[in-house]
């Protein structure tokens, strides 16, 4: 048996609007304590699309599995403090429609905020392909943009 391991990490602020819609988490490439051995978030993706800007590209969120298995995802999501009534978060295969499955989505949580900060994990298990990419979307309801301040986004497959 193998393990395939690709972590992610956003260690800035990324704001998104309070739209009622959910949004994937773009993620920065290398460096840091990311970890991606296997290249499954790369720069240049296995469909050739090359990310510019990390930022800004929505191909930034997507881990592309390297191998088929059954593959164990993890999320951390740390909000700012502030308005909410609920918060959203959810895995998708394929969020931007780049295959035959699209917007697959999968452990959607609606979530009450609590005092303060809000943090969460989540984890939830599925079979994974390559080509078929993954990410972590998010969504808030506090009437005006919000920030996440720190998230992470796991991937382990077991071949």
């Amino acid at each position: 048996m193998s393990v395939f391991v690709c972590s992610l990490i956003l260690s800035e602020r990324q704001v998104f609007p309070a739209d009622g819609g959910y949004h994937v988490v773009r993620f920065p490439f290398g460096g840091g304590e990311s970890y991606d051995e296997h290249g499954m978030h790369q720069v240049l993706q296995p469909d050739g699309h090359r990310v510019e800007n990390w930022r800004t590209d929505g191909r930034a969120s997507l881990i592309w599995p390297s191998a088929d298995g059954w593959g164990a995802v993890t999320a951390m999501i740390q909000w700012e403090a502030g308005g909410y009534t609920e918060l959203r978060d959810q895995f998708v295969r394929d969020p931007l429609g780049l295959t035959d499955r699209p917007n697959d989505t999968t452990a959607t949580d609606h979530r009450t905020p609590s005092p303060g900060m809000q943090c969460f994990t989540k984890h939830h298990e599925l079979f994974v392909h390559p080509h078929v990419p993954l990410a972590v979307r998010v969504g808030q309801n506090a009437g005006r943009s919000r920030a996440l301040v720190h998230a992470q986004f796991k991937l382990a497959i077991h071949t």
